[in-house]
């Protein structure tokens, strides 16, 4: 088990984590969300050992985690961190940069190994390149194939596919954590893509304002966000008055909704002014006005700039949501 207890840290005089706890079961996928600036790569380095808190304690089971006041490395064996800077040798090839961990083995399990750990990271064509030759989305992939290629007991995971294309983040994500998954390797991933966290967490950690404000599994805090900071990391969110949209609700309360949550109406609920339609492929996402506040809401089509139009939200979301608050 991983534990996190009563961490707390600043840069200089600027405070950045205060009394972080969090223990961590074997196997289990973390993910550490937030706005930019709020510490999520901070904390990563905090249990890897590269910085050295104020107060509190790391622990891997009874092993406690030192930082470089007592490493002259910085570092423990047994974990491993991508971080957003790769650590490459650009001068050889992707197979050597991902077999150097693996010498230890005899050839033909060497072998067997990094061409696993080559199709994981779908660089198998490339075997033979130098680094120095690859995009900065291939580059993060071999580095994702290094850390990973002695099987570390703990993977800290920065960003992992900020390098990578759109098109292909979706295999990667799924070969990735599959593999993790069937090693029991716990993870702490830092991430602002919901697209890590929504599948593939068994828990995720909200950070703001130095604190844990928030930890829970990925369906739970997606399904019942307790403010509006929580909803919109995991996608465009509003929060409207419940009155508005259900006129027999005998309340001034407000409700936190998602944009694909409403519907539009022809006669009655939320009136908002259309400002604008954003094409997003299958749908519309749709920019409105309700008493100078923005509202976002997903829509089949287009809809005409300075058009009336009126929202609805389920009663089923109606009760959710209020239950929750």
């Amino acid at each position: 088990m991983l534990q996190i207890d009563h961490v707390s840290f600043a840069y200089d005089e600027l405070s950045v984590l205060e009394d972080i706890n969090l223990k961590v079961n074997d196997g289990e996928h973390i993910c550490i969300i937030g706005e930019s600036g709020c510490g999520k790569s901070t904390l990563l380095k905090i249990v890897y050992g590269l910085l050295q808190v104020n107060t509190g304690e790391v622990y891997w089971d009874d092993q406690q985690v030192q930082g470089p006041d007592y490493n002259l490395v910085p570092g423990e064996s047994y974990m491993k961190y991508l971080s957003q800077d790769f650590d490459l040798m650009p001068f050889t090839t992707v197979h050597e940069n991902v077999s150097q961990y693996l010498s230890v083995l005899e050839p033909e399990v060497l072998n067997l190994r990094t061409q696993e750990l080559l199709e994981m990271i779908e660089l198998t064509d490339f075997a033979q390149t130098k680094v120095r030759y690859l995009s900065g989305g291939q580059q993060q992939r071999v580095a994702l194939a290094r850390v990973l290629a002695q099987e570390p007991k703990v993977l800290l995971l920065d960003e992992p596919f900020s390098h990578i294309d759109n098109f292909r983040k979706n295999s990667l994500r799924r070969n990735l954590f599959g593999y993790l998954n069937k090693k029991n390797i716990t993870v702490l991933t830092a991430t602002h893509d919901r697209n890590d966290m929504l599948p593939y967490a068994d828990r995720v950690v909200v950070l703001r304002d130095k604190k844990i404000i928030a930890k829970n599994t990925p369906q739970f805090l997606y399904q019942q966000p307790k403010d509006i900071y929580i909803a919109s990391l995991f996608g465009e969110a509003n929060k409207i008055p419940i009155n508005i949209v259900k006129t027999y609700a005998d309340t001034k309360r407000r409700i936190i909704v998602y944009a694909h949550e409403f519907k539009v109406s022809a006669k009655s609920g939320l009136e908002v002014v259309v400002r604008q339609s954003y094409y997003m492929g299958g749908y519309y996402m749709i920019e409105g006005i309700y008493e100078e506040q923005k509202i976002y809401f997903h829509h089949h089509s287009e809809i005409e700039k300075d058009k009336d139009v009126f929202l609805n939200v389920s009663i089923e979301t109606i009760n959710q949501r209020m239950a929750d608050s």
